[in-house]
């Protein structure tokens, strides 16, 4: 596995994760998920990190889960793949979490971003959960935490049309906390990081428990529906069809099976 896949940069208190699979798009890999929750349980248990930040880079993100990883698998290997408990591993983490997005962040990319308890979003970035082009469904918080945090109906049309909406959209609706210029994501992403960092550290994380635990009560249950429906799926026609069509890149032709 390349040491380089997830470049980690420690500042003043703030963690900087990295993803780097550019020539994949920042693609969420069983590889690049392990990584991620290996750096935040080593955070979460070393008292110099006391907020992290998400980063993807100048271009992009993170496009989604790896499609090439997937496309043959069934509910079995979905459930062996280890990727839920990856993503259970990195919802675990104890502390701040923001996600400086810029450019696409489309299914398991927009995933990683709700996961966060903060998301600063260039104004040129995207967010969008496309599984059902693929014939499967949002399966990493994608229907249950999109639907907390924009509403019911604006969740059904993303994840019924796969659609993206632009960060403007994202921001009026409530998912994302501040929009500024592509070149100064970043930057704004370490600026709250900062302040957040200056305040009582045990205050922080008991407060942050306190609202994610009020969100989340009924959250768990609705993500555990949503894995079971999404592994369900990779049994369908339509989920290999969908899959097969994307890595030859052409249009997929869905039989309802």
């Amino acid at each position: 596995m390349p040491d380089d896949i997830l470049l980690t940069d420690l500042r003043d208190n703030v963690l900087i994760l990295t993803l780097n699979r550019p020539s994949k798009l920042n693609a969420l890999s069983p590889d690049l998920l392990k990584r991620l929750a290996e750096e935040l349980e080593a955070a979460d248990a070393d008292d110099s990190v006391k907020v992290v930040v998400f980063y993807g880079g100048e271009k992009v993100f993170a496009a989604g889960a790896d499609i090439t990883a997937m496309a043959q698998l069934n509910p079995t290997g979905v459930l062996q793949s280890g990727t839920r408990g990856y993503w259970k591993r990195i919802w675990d983490f104890g502390k701040p979490m923001i996600a400086a997005v810029r450019g696409i962040a489309f299914g398991g990319g927009c995933e990683l971003a709700m996961s966060c308890d903060l998301i600063v979003a260039s104004e040129s970035s995207q967010f969008a959960q496309p599984e059902i082009k693929l014939g499967i469904m949002p399966g990493a918080g994608g229907t249950q935490r999109l639907a907390a945090a924009i509403g019911p109906y604006r969740t059904m049309e993303m994840v019924l049309t796969g659609e993206p909406i632009s960060a403007q959209e994202a921001h009026d609706a409530g998912l994302v906390n501040r929009l500024v210029p592509d070149e100064k994501v970043l930057e704004e992403a370490l600026a709250l990081a900062a302040t957040i960092a200056q305040r009582p550290q045990v205050a922080v994380r008991l407060a942050r428990q306190a609202v994610r635990y009020g969100v989340e009560r009924t959250l768990l249950d609705g993500l555990k529906m949503e894995r079971r429906n999404y592994r369900m799926l990779y049994d369908t026609e339509d989920q290999k069809e969908g899959m097969a069509a994307f890595l030859e890149k052409r249009d997929p032709q869905f039989k309802d099976r």
